[in-house]
């Protein structure tokens, strides 16, 4: 799968110490211009749905599991390879100094019939829904996000290239618009 971007956040100094390792999965579901993300009140931003990929479990299977949970996308269906966004960050915990984080990124079909979600205790604390959203106004929206409010994830920067890289990859040319 190809590198679509690698980055390092600023508060790492170098890349040494010890090291924790994450692979995660995203999809990513487009109905024209639409596309399926998770909105999260605590961040108040919008992320591809998807999440850490289980020991032992292949990277398609965490993303057909994590689609489940997340939004009760059925049916999951033509999956393709997107690239993969490799991120270092700092690991707050003191078993380790950095994580280390792939995110795969695939494209995939689902039944226009989301189902039940399935979501784990801190995301619905965090206010965290499935939503279709125009992809524009989800870059438009991460965009104020970033400079203007200090309650943002660490991985809204990740979401909103991933999202300028979709409409910009995946929309026929007739709806791109200049972002």
């Amino acid at each position: 799968m190809r590198l679509l971007k690698s980055t390092v956040h600023p508060d790492i100094e170098a890349l040494e110490g010890s090291m924790f390792h994450r692979k995660a999965a995203r999809g990513i579901i487009l109905n024209g211009e639409d596309i399926l993300m998770l909105y999260t009140e605590r961040y108040h931003d919008y992320t591809l749905p998807g999440g850490g990929i289980d020991e032992g479990e292949d990277a398609v299977e965490g993303l057909i599991r994590e689609l489940e949970e997340e939004t009760g996308a059925r049916n999951i269906r033509d999956i393709t390879s997107f690239g993969i966004y490799e991120e270092y960050r700092p690991w707050y915990k003191p078993d380790f100094d950095i994580m280390h984080m792939e995110s795969y990124c695939y494209v995939c079909t689902i039944d226009a019939e989301l189902g039940e979600t399935r979501l784990e205790d801190y995301e619905i604390k965090n206010g965290m829904r499935p939503v279709w959203v125009n992809i524009f106004d989800a870059i438009a929206h991460n965009e104020e996000t970033i400079a203007n409010s200090d309650k943002k994830g660490m991985s809204i920067e990740r979401e909103t290239f991933l999202l300028k890289q979709i409409a910009a990859e995946l929309l026929p040319e007739s709806l791109q618009k200049a972002s």
